[in-house]
């Protein structure tokens, strides 16, 4: 995979920063004020090996990034009746325990469409704004592939926990429900971001075999 790079701000107590994230699909780093963060899920980022994050400069919680806002925009593939677009996706994050929240906005076509303002989940999230764009208008990264799939079990993380099953693809095309999903479980090819795409994505199919354990993408049963 390689790395994208999208700009964005970064707000805490001590004030503003504009800062870069950056991600290869599965791990995210962030540079604030000198600082090299990373995880794999933007509520886990902790300060990388060697570089200690000192004194009040930031708000650690069990070493994870806490108590700040994210904002950032990057750009994010649409299908408009089968033919491939580029909307951007804004994102607003607040890292505040025990609930942090997110708020998602794609712009497309010159209007936007909008998550709701305190979703728990990245997939949550995008699915909410699946749901209200126009018919023939399709999300095209990881969330809405047709190899993608969550661990069979209540709930899930923020982010970075979609399991991806593009070196079982015919395999995954006949899961249908929790139980072919653990049977797969161990050929997954590794954990993805929702917001990411690859040249194998697929659309997810609507109903039936295929669907895996979290069902038909927005429908999102799991």
């Amino acid at each position: 995979m390689t790395d994208e790079s999208w700009a964005g701000w970064y707000r805490d107590r001590q004030g503003s920063d504009a800062v870069i994230l950056t991600t290869d699909g599965q791990q995210l780093r962030l540079r604030i004020r000198g600082v090299d963060f990373e995880g794999d899920s933007f509520d886990g980022l902790r300060p990388a090996a060697g570089m200690p994050a000192e004194g009040d400069t930031f708000a650690l919680a069990d070493g994870v990034l806490n108590d700040c806002v994210l904002e950032w925009d990057l750009p994010f593939p649409v299908t408009a009746d089968g033919t491939a677009q580029q909307a951007t996706l804004s994102c607003l994050l607040s890292l505040r325990r025990p609930d942090p929240y997110l708020y998602l906005e794609l712009r497309f076509g010159g209007a936007a469409f909008r998550s709701h303002r305190a979703e728990s989940d990245f997939g949550a999230a995008l699915a909410t704004i699946q749901r209200v764009l126009p018919p023939g208008i399709r999300l095209q990264t990881c969330i809405a592939c047709a190899f993608s799939d969550y661990f069979p079990a209540p709930g899930r993380g923020l982010s970075g926990g979609l399991a991806c099953f593009r070196g079982a693809k015919d395999a995954y095309r006949g899961a249908d429900g929790e139980g072919d999903v653990l049977d797969l479980w161990d050929r997954r090819s590794g954990f993805v971001q929702e917001t990411w795409s690859c040249p194998e994505f697929e659309p997810r199919p609507a109903a039936g075999a295929g669907t895996g354990h979290r069902g038909a993408f927005p429908l999102e049963l799991a």
